[in-house]
């Protein structure tokens, strides 16, 4: 005799499409809906179309964003699944590059992930961070000499369109030694996608490499949830002890895909019209990352795309003070051929002195202070207004900022080892 359990069947919550006005669609149902819960939406023969989440509700009406584009009419079927979003997770990623759903988009089979992790997750306890005090080196000369990175720091890379913020985090990705990368692509164009893998990835960094993508023509909520599935990937290696390095390019184009789904829900804009949902779901995603008891670490790079190279606006200025540090790549050094076009003194590593011994911390304010001598006088010195021995301290500065530069700049196949490199600072301030 069978079990009275085998012969019960579940109960499917259901509910209607009754309208579409941009991005949102509206539902009678299903009942007892939740935010963030997956819906599937049903043709006529009961097929799923394409998935949606539920982003609010009102009055009855259940709000949905859909992830994928498919015809949608009135009257199609709406079938709740009780769960949120997960992704698989697992070695098998290494390698491969992914949408937000953990879908392959390398050509390759589908990865065979057993485990599953939520992409929300609770307030991390804060006496759960161990302090910071192991520094990393990146190949990049003005950074680990002027502007250090330590092992679980979360730090900003703000640049306008076109200045070289993919070249730099190709290199940095090529040179820092970490178990594993996770590298989140949001809302690049599609050939951006493909050359940044090819060009700036070697085959030995791709493969303890693991590539999320959502191009800049997939839905907002893919582009959002991108950014979740990539951090969510990396708290998975760091619960397993491993140091991961998240290059997250950009978290910019995160506000926007978020701006668009809060104001599609009619919550008013504020500032530039970014809604106050965007400024409250940043914070969470940067607290992710750090240095954690008994796991290992994640440190994170966030480029922030500047609009019209105002380093003011808001989403900028919000991401400075969420940051352990940011680095600002100016559109002035770009045309300089100065690459990277790292501006050091309008940059700054908060962990500086935590991670750096004494001689390294007054190697760098020598250099700062002699970069900032010359700029406050650059306009006499080329227009030739300046003479020499008006100034010793100027004298100095003049004499030596052309090897001091040169020593900043460098191209995506040239660094030196860390050592070599301080030998040589040492040298052109002699």
């Amino acid at each position: 005799m069978s079990n009275w359990r085998d012969n019960l069947q579940s109960i499917e919550r259901l509910g209607e499409i009754e309208q579409s006005v941009g991005l949102k669609l509206a539902a009678n149902g299903p009942p007892q809906a939740f935010v963030g819960e997956l819906c599937d939406i049903l043709d006529a023969s009961n097929n799923c179309l394409m998935q949606a989440e539920v982003v609010g509700f009102e009055r009855g009406k259940v709000f949905l964003m859909p992830y994928g584009k498919a015809p949608v009419s009135m009257g199609l079927k709406v079938r709740a699944s009780g769960r949120s979003m997960t992704i698989n997770v697992g070695n098998e990623l290494l390698g491969r590059v992914i949408d937000a759903f953990g879908q392959p988009l390398d050509e390759q089979p589908r990865p065979r992930c057993s485990e599953k992790m939520p992409l929300q997750r609770d307030k991390i306890n804060p006496f759960k961070r161990e302090p910071i005090t192991e520094r990393l080196h990146t190949g990049i000369h003005a950074i680990d000499s002027l502007l250090p990175i330590g092992k679980g720091q979360r730090i900003g890379l703000f640049a306008g369109s076109g200045v070289g913020k993919s070249v730099l985090l190709g290199m940095m990705a090529r040179h820092l030694h970490s178990d594993i990368n996770i590298i989140a692509l949001i809302g690049e164009r599609g050939r951006e996608v493909n050359d940044f893998i090819s060009s700036h990835l070697d085959e030995q960094t791709l493969s303890k490499s693991i590539v999320v993508v959502a191009c800049s023509d997939d839905y907002a909520l893919m582009r959002r949830q991108a950014v979740y599935t990539a951090t969510t990937i990396a708290e998975y290696f760091c619960r397993q002890g491993k140091d991961v390095m998240l290059f997250m390019d950009s978290i910019t184009r995160f506000a926007m895909a978020q701006r668009e789904i809060s104001l599609s829900l009619g919550e008013p804009p504020t500032a530039r019209g970014y809604t106050p949902s965007v400024f409250s779901m940043l914070p969470g995603i940067v607290e992710r990352a750090g240095n954690f008891k008994d796991q290992g670490s994640i440190t994170a790079l966030y480029t922030v795309l500047v609009e019209g190279d105002d380093f003011n606006e808001p989403v900028a200025d919000h991401m400075r003070s969420l940051l352990d540090g940011h680095i600002v790549l100016t559109r002035e050094l770009a045309h300089r051929g100065h690459y990277p076009a790292i501006d050091v003194l309008q940059s700054i590593s908060r962990l500086s002195q935590q991670i750096s011994n004494e001689d390294e911390r007054q190697l760098s304010r020598q250099i700062t202070a002699l970069l900032s001598l010359y700029r406050q006088n650059k306009d006499l010195i080329e227009l030739g207004a300046y003479q020499a021995g008006n100034n010793q301290k100027l004298d100095y500065a003049v004499e030596r900022i052309d090897a001091l530069q040169q020593l900043l700049i460098q191209n995506s196949n040239q660094s030196l080892p860390y050592d070599a490199l301080i030998q040589r600072l040492k040298k052109v301030l002699q």
